[in-house]
C-alpha cells in the first residue's frame, strides 16, 4: 500500500495525505458490512472476528479481550527502540443498538431484526481499523516514530460501559494519551467539532418500584393511591433535584417509562418507573445518587408509598484534556486547513470513553457525518441514522496525523 500526497513536517516526520483509492473503497465496504450485521454489547463476536482477521492480514498481532469480544492491537511496540515510549491509544466502540433499522431502499440496511448501528459505532470502528492499516504501512517503511495502540472496545451502550472491561484487560498499560471520535450528524463531513473540557455529560440509570395497598377507586382514602404517587414522583422529583444542587451543574432527571394498573376502577398495588439522571458537572455527579434517592423517598413517603430504588451508576462526563484537544486540532488543521475545525457544545449524552480519561489524558472529537448542504439531521439512536461515508477518510487522516504529530511533542 502506497500513501499519496506526503508532506514533510518538522522533525522529519511524514504526514500521509489522501488515502489510496483501493483502501478508501475497502474501508467503506468494511463499514457497510458491519452496518448490515450489528451486534449488541458483549455479543460482538462476528465484529471482533472481522477486525482481528483484517489486522492479521496486515501483519499485526491483535489480541481479543478475555471476554471474547473486543480487540487490542499494538503497532510498533515490538521494536526495542519503542518499548520505553508511552503509546498513543486510539479507541473505537464496536456495539450496535437494540432498535430496528428503518432506512428504506438502503443496500446496506441491517439484516438483523431489531438491531441497528444507529450511533455510528461502525464508522468509529472502521476509522480506527483504517488508521491501523495506514500506521502499519508507515511502520514497515520506518516512518512511525512512536508505538500506537488500537482499542476496539465492546459494550459502550451497556452501562457502566465496556471501557472498564477493556481497562481491566490492560488496555491502558503503557499509554500516555488516548483519542477517540464520535459521529455528529450536526457537523458536515470533512469537519470536526472540538471542545476543551467537558464535551459529554454524566449518565446514570434509575429504576423505581412503588408499592402499597390498593383498592377501589371509589375509596382512594383507604388506599395508597399509587397512580397519583407515581405521577407525583414523575413531576416533583426533577423539580426538587433542580433546587438542591447548583443549577449550573445541569443535573436532570428524565423519565422514559411508567407502568401501573390494569383496570380503570382499581387502584393498583404496584407501580414502576425508570429513567436517566444526567449531569454536566463531575463533582455534582458524585453527589447525584444521594440527592436523587432522597428526593424520591421524600415524595413517596408523602403519598404513603413504599419505594424501592435501584440507582445504576453509569459514566462520568468526558472531559477533554487541553493537550490532547490541541493535538486533534493541529492534526485536523494540518490535513484539511483551519476551516475544518469548529467549536462544539457540551452534550447531555453519555459516553464511557470517560472512564479512560479518569486514568490518562485524552480527548474526543466530534466527527462530522452530515452530507454538506443537507438540512435534514438524521439524529443518533434513530432507526434511519446514516452517514456521509467521506467521514471515514477524514477520520483516518485525522488519527494518522495525530499519531505522527504526537511524537513531536
Amino acid at each position: 500500500m502506497s500513501l499519496e500526497s506526503e508532506v514533510d513536517l518538522p522533525g522529519g516526520a511524514v504526514l500521509p495525505g489522501a488515502l489510496p483509492e483501493a483502501l478508501r473503497a475497502e474501508l467503506v465496504a468494511f463499514r457497510r458490512d458491519l452496518h448490515m450485521h450489528p451486534e449488541l454489547g458483549n455479543q460482538e463476536f462476528r465484529t471482533t472476528a472481522a477486525i482481528k482477521e483484517r489486522l492479521e492480514q496486515a501483519g499485526l498481532r491483535p489480541r481479543v479481550l478475555s471476554s471474547g469480544t473486543g480487540v487490542i492491537c499494538d503497532i510498533g511496540a515490538d521494536d526495542e527502540a519503542g518499548t520505553d515510549a508511552a503509546m498513543l491509544a486510539l479507541r473505537a466502540d464496536i456495539d450496535g443498538l437494540p432498535i430496528p433499522d428503518t432506512k428504506t431502499g438502503c443496500p446496506y440496511r441491517s439484516t438483523v431484526p431489531d438491531r441497528a448501528h444507529a450511533c455510528g459505532h461502525d464508522v468509529h470502528t472502521t476509522v480506527v481499523l483504517g488508521t491501523g492499516l495506514v500506521l502499519a504501512e508507515l511502520h514497515r517503511q520506518g516512518l512511525l516514530p512512536r508505538p500506537v495502540r488500537l482499542i476496539f472496545q465492546p459494550a459502550e451502550e451497556v452501562l457502566p460501559g465496556g471501557a472498564a472491561e477493556a481497562i481491566a484487560d490492560g488496555a491502558l498499560e503503557g499509554i500516555g494519551r488516548i483519542l477517540a471520535v464520535h459521529c455528529d450528524p450536526r457537523v458536515d463531513a470533512g469537519r470536526i467539532g472540538l471542545r476543551q473540557g467537558p464535551i459529554t455529560s454524566a449518565c446514570d440509570r434509575l429504576e423505581i418500584a412503588l408499592d402499597g395497598p390498593g383498592g377501589h377507586t371509589a375509596r382512594p382514602h383507604l388506599t395508597t393511591d399509587l397512580v397519583t404517587a407515581a405521577a407525583r414522583v414523575v413531576t416533583d422529583v426533577p423539580a426538587l433535584v433542580g433546587r438542591r444542587v447548583d443549577s449550573r451543574s445541569g443535573l436532570a432527571v428524565t423519565w422514559g417509562r411508567i407502568e401501573s394498573g390494569h383496570a380503570p376502577n382499581v387502584i393498583p398495588q404496584h407501580a414502576e418507573l425508570s429513567g436517566t439522571v444526567r449531569c454536566l458537572d463531575l463533582e455534582t455527579w458524585r453527589q447525584a445518587p444521594d440527592v436523587v434517592v432522597a428526593a424520591i423517598d421524600e415524595v413517596a413517603n408523602l403519598h404513603r408509598a413504599k419505594s424501592e430504588i435501584n440507582y445504576v451508576r453509569g459514566v462520568p462526563p468526558v472531559v477533554n484534556e487541553a493537550g490532547a484537544t490541541e493535538l486533534l486540532r493541529d492534526a485536523m488543521i494540518a490535513r484539511r486547513g483551519v476551516d475544518s475545525v469548529e467549536g462544539t457544545e457540551q452534550s447531555l449524552g453519555g459516553e464511557d470513553f470517560s472512564w479512560y480519561l479518569e486514568r490518562v489524558p485524552g480527548a474526543m472529537a466530534r466527527l462530522g457525518v452530515r452530507p454538506p448542504g443537507e438540512r435534514t439531521v438524521r439524529d443518533l439512536h434513530q432507526g434511519n441514522f446514516d452517514v456521509d461515508e467521506h467521514a471515514i477518510t477524514v477520520g483516518v487522516e485525522l488519527f494518522t496525523a495525530a499519531a505522527l504529530l504526537d511524537a513531536l511533542r
